[in-house]
């Protein structure tokens, strides 16, 4: 599925539930999610051109997940069309939060809280966020207070 490139400060991507995202009963297993939720964060900053390969070689930099909860609501199945919804909720010095949604038409699956940091690509020490990145991230995350 293509990715439209956006600027908004909440980002969609579309996934599909293939047969290798579910279980025997054709769920999808629980753990999916998190990859769904990495797949819609790392295509939306490549939509904003910070590609995390080039990040690393021209920065020095790479985001690791520090941590992150999940709550599951309604199962999706094998073939349905989902959209993650994505949005930065806070910006530091060296880490990022995330609010992610899991959704099938109107109806939230699944929602997700993620905690980046920002490590040494070398020595994998956390580390600065690269100024260009930090600014653009913090330009989309809501006013905190």
């Amino acid at each position: 599925m293509p990715v439209v490139p956006q600027r908004a400060a909440t980002f969609s991507f579309p996934v599909r539930v293939y047969y290798e995202d579910t279980d025997a009963a054709g769920v999808v297993y629980y753990a999916n999610y998190l990859k769904f939720f990495e797949r819609a964060r790392t295509e939306w900053l490549r939509s904003l051109g910070f590609g995390q390969a080039a990040t690393a070689a021209t920065d020095g930099t790479v985001f690791v997940v520090r941590a992150a909860s999940t709550e599951y609501r309604k199962p999706a199945r094998l073939d349905d069309a989902l959209t993650i919804r994505s949005q930065v909720t806070r910006v530091g010095r060296a880490s990022l939060e995330f609010a992610q949604t899991c959704e099938r038409d109107d109806d939230v699956l699944a929602t997700g809280r993620i905690q980046i940091g920002c490590v040494n690509a070398d020595t994998l020490r956390p580390a600065p966020m690269p100024r260009h990145i930090a600014s653009r991230l913090a330009a989309l995350a809501p006013a905190q207070a």
